[in-house]
């Protein structure tokens, strides 16, 4: 399915979300962003069938940001600037791929620059290859971090290293990534970290339900306090032994077979 250049391929239960203005390596302007919106209605209708999200890049870049030069798509209406963009349409992208209830799996093929970094690292789990590297551009131009980052980096990297990426503006290579724990594995080239992602993403797409109540979970703990938690904790075992696939999980074991996850 192709949208306002993001490509949306579903498959086998892994909804596959392609950004897909490789000239400008995947800079987000506001066509791309209304490509995604759409993008974000269909892999959220059960109807479809989408049980596990990659997300990934076409061509040599993943995102490389804004648009600064813009994709055409500009109108005489267009009014808020940065900001106003930013909260009609980044935030509620943003929001909407949080609050999924499906696991998300980023395959980082280039650069993930700027608001292209937000979106790595929104994935659960976090794939790149060799080439690829992480920048918080925004000082080079002067404007400061967005998309969540300043949330977000402290929480994974520390302080230090945040304000340091966002300070100097300089690049973050993959595998330093990976040392710092900002992202889960690494690939030696493109051809292999897509088909690693994809075989993350389609084992994601076949496990049960609770996957997605615990990535709720995870995200919960960044605003929750410890007996809080605790209690998300019981609500949501509550739930997740309630769920089809829990009863197949338990009979699957006791039967000393392969469970057969529906999602349900």
């Amino acid at each position: 399915m192709e949208l306002n250049r993001v490509i949306l391929e579903i498959d086998n239960g892994v909804g596959t979300l392609t950004l897909n203005d490789p000239e400008v390596l995947n800079a987000v302007g506001p066509a791309m962003l209304a490509g995604l919106h759409k993008a974000m209605g269909h892999i959220e209708n059960p109807s479809n069938g989408v049980r596990c999200l990659l997300l990934t890049g076409a061509g040599r870049g993943f995102c490389s940001g804004a648009n600064l030069a813009g994709d055409g798509s500009e109108s005489a209406d267009d009014a808020g600037g940065v900001g106003g963009t930013l909260r009609s349409g980044y935030h509620p992208l943003l929001l909407s791929l949080r609050d999924l209830n499906i696991p998300i799996v980023t395959a980082v093929n280039g650069a993930a620059a700027g608001v292209g970094m937000s979106f790595a690292l929104i994935g659960d789990i976090v794939c790149a290859s060799k080439r690829a590297f992480f920048l918080q551009a925004f000082a080079n131009i002067g404007l400061v971090p967005d998309g969540g980052a300043t949330f977000m980096l402290p929480r994974l990297i520390g302080w230090a290293r945040s304000v340091e990426l966002s300070l100097l503006a300089e690049r973050l290579p993959a595998e330093q990534a990976l040392e710092w724990g900002l992202i889960n594995r690494v690939y030696d080239d493109n051809e292999a970290l897509l088909t690693g992602a994809a075989e993350i993403a389609t084992k994601l797409a076949h496990g049960p339900k609770s996957l997605g109540m615990i990535r709720k979970m995870f995200w919960d703990t960044w605003h929750n306090a410890y007996e809080q938690q605790l209690d998300l904790e019981a609500r949501m075992q509550a739930a997740a032994g309630a769920t089809q696939d829990s009863a197949e999980g338990r009979a699957a074991f006791l039967e000393k077979r392969k469970p057969d996850f529906k999602g349900a």
